[in-house]
């Protein structure tokens, strides 16, 4: 063997190593009672991302499942080492799975995908040549959404359309967590520790080149939605609370508003007064009691949703506690 060869068989060796320490794509799919469709899904990333001849890993995490999900997971890392499992010690929630995983994953390009197999792992092909280009994040842009109610369809939209209205961060439409970030822009989230997470909003706001996909959501393989409507509603309080000072305005608006009419009433007793008019009854004076009753507990309200979260921040608590962290080196 020539000193070439050596060297070459070395650097080939060494090579080897770097891959296999960090992967350059990695996979991160937060898991929350999908044992039906997690074999699928593997199935499904491994046969999308292996044929690009690069070392990936997939990141799976285990938002406190109730079913044999955890199991599952356990068991494809056995069969494939390429498969990390991260096991919560509750449900902590699907942002902050995403959170975990984007801490845990090592990539040089990170994909967020929900493992129920309504955003088609194929489309992470497209994300990563995308990536090549040189964007540093590429979301996915849904084009058709289907198995959704029109009522769905409806809010989501509405959605979307209100947020980017209200906050300083162009939060494009029809998006959700499907995404492809780079390394950079992973290490920029990993910094940001709020509580109250919204990451479509917090990985658009880190900046960066930026680009999006456009597919076909699918419907729903089997099992139930994630997020039913009363977890929706959190969910956009969340990104609103957290990207824009709009609500806690409106009580100063709405104030002003109230004030001038009041002013206005004032003005239009006195003048009835002059002119010999009494006014008679008290409803008119329950009606307007009532009405600015409401609008003081509404605006109590939404200084209490800013105030508990501010609350959240104060106390420090970690955002996650991780039971088991499974195919990751020390």
């Amino acid at each position: 063997m020539t000193f070439v060869e050596s060297v070459a068989q070395a650097h080939s060796r060494d090579q080897r190593t770097i891959d296999a320490e960090q992967p350059t794509f990695s996979i991160v799919a937060p898991v929350y009672n999908e044992e039906v469709l997690l074999p699928e899904f593997y199935r499904r990333v491994v046969a999308a991302i292996e044929p690009l001849g690069e070392p990936f890993e997939i990141v799976l995490v285990n938002d406190g499942s109730r079913d044999r999900s955890l199991q599952i997971m356990l068991e494809l890392h056995e069969r494939d080492p390429r498969v990390k499992v991260i096991n919560f010690s509750r449900n902590f929630g699907h942002q902050i799975a995403i959170t975990a995983g984007t801490d845990y994953a090592r990539g040089r390009a990170v994909a967020v995908i929900d493992s129920d197999l309504q955003d088609p792992p194929e489309v992470i092909v497209d994300m990563i040549a995308r990536w090549r280009e040189g964007y540093q994040l590429v979301y996915g842009v849904r084009s058709e959404r289907e198995g959704e109610t029109a009522f769905k369809l409806a809010t989501a939209s509405l959605f979307y359309r209100l947020i980017r209205k209200i906050t300083s961060v162009d939060i494009p439409a029809d998006t959700g967590d499907f995404r492809l970030m780079d390394r950079k822009v992973v290490d920029a989230l990993k910094s940001m520790r709020e509580h109250h997470r919204f990451m479509r909003g917090l990985s658009v706001w880190v900046g960066f080149k930026q680009t999006g996909v456009t597919y076909k959501r699918d419907a729903r393989k089997a099992g139930v939605t994630k997020y039913p409507l009363r977890k929706m509603l959190k969910f956009a309080m969340d990104g609103i609370t957290a990207f824009s000072y709009l609500p806690l305005q409106l009580a100063t608006y709405v104030g002003f508003g109230v004030a001038a009419l009041g002013l206005l009433g004032i003005i239009a007793v006195i003048i009835l007064r002059l002119l010999g008019n009494e006014l008679l009854g008290q409803a008119t004076t329950l009606v307007a009691v009532l009405f600015m009753g409401g609008v003081q507990l509404v605006f109590l309200g939404i200084l209490g949703e800013y105030l508990g979260r501010i609350y959240d921040e104060v106390k420090q608590r970690p955002l996650y506690i991780v039971a088991d962290a499974i195919g990751f080196d020390e």
